[in-house]
């Protein structure tokens, strides 16, 4: 009698060139993990492209390098965003930055930009922080124009040479790229600044750090944070970042400026101010280097 052999029913591994293997293993280690933070199952078996050996299967390889990296995507969520954390509690917080990794997961190079979409998020998903959107709107607003403010683009800053001649309604100055203008419903950049100084002061005591993070990370303060309209700008000076609240004229036509409008049209508005405050607002702004101008 014949013997047949028995067939082998175990995964074969695909016969990929080096790029769609990288393809192929990026795809399965930036897959979400589940409920659990476990591998969830792929579409491909993980044998077909990694080998097991004598204490792992591949799955169990595959697994190490996919809770790896959400841990880290999700750990530099809470490092840049301790406000928002804080306003939602830890819990709730790393509920919406799972969420919210899912629906934008990151396309870049670099970790900088992993909170880039999170604004837009929290607009359109908004059961992650009811009762407290707008808050946490705000928040997140402010902690992405920090992230901006400290390596965005500079361009080359005003230079009074180039006003000579020039009517004001021929002048059309812009804010540097980093600079970011936000009309708040909140103070939350009073809440920075006690949670940053907070940081330092954990910092200080190390030997408290890990209890005090703990404990600070569960709660929310949200109903500590009264309503009041804030008008804040957002900038850097030797590398460190700094805000600015502005009184309603000086955002009006800070604003104005910003949307592409000439000096003449900017100040038109501001009948109430005068030309000494004017001058003088103008002076402090340049000589914080916030204005450039457009070649037209």
């Amino acid at each position: 009698m014949k013997r047949t052999k028995p067939i082998d029913s175990s995964p074969k591994p695909l016969p990929l060139d080096l790029a769609a293997l990288q393809r192929v293993m990026a795809s399965a280690v930036m897959r979400p993990l589940n409920a659990v933070d476990r591998t969830r199952s792929t579409p491909l078996s993980a044998a077909v492209f990694i080998k097991p050996n004598d204490r792992l299967s591949s799955l169990e390889r595959l697994e190490i390098y996919n809770r790896q990296y959400w841990f880290r995507i999700l750990d530099c969520l809470y490092d840049d965003y301790p406000g928002l954390r804080a306003v939602l509690g830890g819990s709730r917080f790393q509920r919406l930055a799972k969420a919210y990794l899912e629906r934008y997961p990151s396309h870049s190079f670099t970790l900088r930009n992993l909170g880039q979409h999170l604004v837009q998020f929290i607009q359109e998903e908004p059961k992650w922080t009811k009762p407290h959107q707008r808050l946490a709107l705000d928040m997140a607003r402010v902690e992405w124009a920090q992230i901006v403010a400290f390596d965005g683009e500079a361009k080359p800053p005003l230079n009074f040479k180039q006003l000579a001649g020039r009517e004001p309604a021929q002048i059309f100055l812009r804010l540097q790229p980093y600079i970011s203008l936000l009309e708040l419903a909140y103070p939350v950049d009073e809440v920075v600044i006690r949670i940053l100084r907070d940081d330092d002061k954990m910092r200080s005591e190390a030997s408290n750090a890990v209890e005090l993070q703990s404990r600070v990370s569960r709660r929310s303060i949200a109903q500590k944070i009264p309503r009041r309209k804030v008008r804040l700008l957002i900038h850097r000076i030797e590398n460190e970042v700094y805000f600015k609240r502005l009184e309603p004229a000086q955002f009006q036509l800070l604003q104005a400026l910003q949307s592409g409008s000439s000096l003449a049209e900017a100040c038109a508005g501001l009948t109430k101010t005068s030309p000494e405050a004017l001058g003088g607002w103008f002076a402090n702004w340049s000589a914080l280097r916030w204005f450039w101008m457009p070649k037209r």
